[in-house]
């Protein structure tokens, strides 16, 4: 039975951090490249952020690049997205999604307050 269990979303204010975490069971995790997506309120999912299986490639969405950072330890089958100067735009679920087996996390509500 394949798991994603996000965690680390929160209420923070404009200009804030928070560090969101992806933990996946029932998965070979390495071999997984895995990615970040959000929902805001009456919009589409985006994709946020894509990890290599190694974690040596990432890509990010225009408006993430520069404050998001995508990173995984295959050791502890776990991925992270540390946001940092967050704004209000950033309000969302953030789910994390394994590219193989299209696999999804409940999600983890991240709102930024002005």
């Amino acid at each position: 039975q394949v798991q994603l269990v996000e965690s680390g979303g929160g209420l923070v204010q404009a200009g804030g951090s928070l560090r969101l975490s992806c933990a996946a069971s029932g998965i070979v995790f390495s071999i997984n490249p895995m990615g970040w997506y959000r929902q805001a309120p009456g919009k589409q999912r985006e994709l946020v952020a894509v990890i290599t299986t190694g974690g040596s490639s990432t890509d990010y969405v225009d408006s993430t690049k520069g404050r998001f950072t995508i990173s995984r330890d295959n050791a502890k089958n776990t991925v992270y997205l540390q946001m940092n100067s967050l704004k209000p735009e950033d309000t969302a679920v953030y789910y994390c999604h394994t590219m193989l087996g299209d696999h999804w996390g409940q999600g983890t509500q991240v709102t930024v307050s002005s």
